[in-house]
Parts: C-alpha cells; sequence; structure tokens
C-alpha cells in the first residue's frame, strides 16, 4: 500500500470516529421574568438545562418604543433669540482663543522639529534614537496641526 493511499485511510478513519461536538444550552428566567439562553456553567446557577433534541430558534425582541422628544411636553425651557445670540458669540470667542492659542503651538512644535532634525545630539550615536527624538516631534506637530483643524471646522458650524 502507498504511503499517499495510507495517510488518507488514517484521516478517514479519524473523521468516522470524531464525535459531534455538544455543549448544554440553559434557560434563565430572571426575577423580573427576563429570559436569557446561555451555554456558560458558570452564569447558569439555577437555570433549566435544555434538552439537546430540542430545536433552537432566535427571535430578536420587539424593536424599542422611538424616544420621545425632550421638548416634547412644552416644559423645557426655551432661550430667547438674544441669550442664543450671546451664547454663540462667547463659544465663538472661547474658540477663537483655542485656536489662537493651538497655533501659536503648532508654530513652536514645527520650528522645535526644523531645529531637532538639524542638530543629532551626542547621546545619539545609535541613529534609531535619533529617528526615535525626531519622530516625537512630527507627532507633536501633527497632534497640533489635528487640534487646529479640528477648532476650524467647530468655528465653521456657528452661525
Amino acid at each position: 500500500m502507498s504511503r499517499g493511499c495510507s495517510r488518507f485511510l488514517i484521516a478517514i478513519a479519524a473523521a468516522l470516529c470524531a464525535l459531534p461536538a455538544h455543549a448544554d444550552v440553559f434557560k434563565c428566567v430572571g426575577p423580573d421574568g427576563h429570559v436569557t439562553y446561555t451555554n456558560d456553567r458558570s452564569n447558569a446557577r439555577g437555570c433549566k438545562t435544555l434538552s439537546s433534541e430540542m430545536p433552537v430558534s432566535s427571535v430578536p425582541g420587539p424593536a424599542a418604543a422611538p424616544a420621545k422628544p425632550a421638548n416634547a411636553g412644552g416644559s423645557f425651557p426655551s432661550v430667547s433669540g438674544d441669550q442664543q445670540k450671546a451664547r454663540d458669540g462667547e463659544r465663538r470667542r472661547i474658540l477663537e482663543a483655542e485656536l489662537d492659542t493651538e497655533s501659536k503651538s503648532l508654530e513652536a512644535a514645527r520650528k522645535a522639529l526644523v531645529d531637532g532634525e538639524a542638530v543629532r545630539l551626542g547621546d545619539e550615536r545609535n541613529y534609531q534614537k535619533y529617528l526615535d527624538r525626531i519622530q516625537g516631534l512630527k507627532d507633536n506637530v501633527s497632534l497640533h496641526e489635528r487640534n487646529v483643524d479640528a477648532l476650524r471646522k467647530e468655528l465653521s458650524k456657528l452661525p
């Protein structure tokens, strides 16, 4: 008998001897009447083991009722147009101040990157140390660029 044929016969015999997978399924009913199914024995204390012959179907529960808007009852406080304009103006002022500060930080980070790339420190005999230091400076520049973009985007949303 050839080697390939004997391997084939061994594989067939192993497949025929394989036992089907079996896991117990438990039905748990909570104190509020909520039914849960699990196959985890540690979570199945006080639960009923389902028969393995029993067909199991999974049906999604009813859809949740849509939430009502917060001001549907009419009790939600309303803000006058002048108050809202004042709030928007204050928000714009704060965002512009943050943008100015972040822009200055971005320029400082860019300058630090340019200066850092030009100099190789004495403890950076290993080129990887230099690359790691420069990558940190590049990451800092990238962080400030993302912050500036986010602030500009937020400002563009204001009326």
